[in-house]
């Protein structure tokens, strides 16, 4: 009986580790979903020098608690999915008057300047982030936008590029509710 058990121990285990990963490949379990513990939360505690030569000033904690929306962008010139987002964070600001921070991600400042220079520069201020804001706001890659209340709050994050859809369906109408 006993040799009947242990010959039987790794079938088992094996059918417990293949139904977990079956379990988490399955269809209605969204892998780029990643929940965030920072809705609700003050930003996090950081100081960050201006970018060397952008004409725009840097980005702390100070300058987002001051009674005003804001959105809060990590980005970098060597990301893809951020330069497809730029035309449309650019717009957003333009329509809504909602000041756009960014946080340059580990990125050279020569790499980030020619980068704004050739796309446009939509941010009031960018801070230059050398890699440790980002693991206190919780970022996992770029582009990830936030949406502060003037409080200091939290009150969204969203991974990945702001497209169209998600603009329209999320931001946008947060952004009008935190306004009025």
């Amino acid at each position: 009986m006993a040799k009947r058990l242990l010959f039987l121990l790794p079938v088992l285990i094996f059918l417990v580790v293949a139904g977990y990963f079956l379990w988490g490949l399955g269809p209605e379990r969204d892998p780029k979903n990643i929940p965030t513990v920072m809705i609700d939360k003050p930003t996090p505690s950081f100081d960050l020098a201006a970018v060397p030569g952008l004409d725009v000033p840097g980005l702390a904690t100070a300058d987002l608690a001051k009674g005003e929306v804001v959105m809060v962008n990590f980005f970098a010139s060597w990301c893809v999915p951020c330069r497809a987002e730029h035309p449309f964070l650019t717009a957003l600001t333009e329509e809504t008057g909602v000041p756009l921070y960014g946080i340059n991600h580990r990125d050279k400042p020569e790499d980030a300047a020619a980068w704004l220079a050739e796309l446009g520069n939509p941010y009031t201020r960018i801070g230059a982030d050398p890699g440790r804001a980002a693991v206190e706001w919780g970022v996992t890659g770029v582009p990830e936008t936030f949406i502060v209340d003037g409080q200091g709050r939290i009150r969204y994050h969203h991974r990945g590029p702001l497209v169209p859809d998600v603009i329209e369906r999320q931001v946008r109408p947060l952004l009008e509710e935190l306004r009025s």
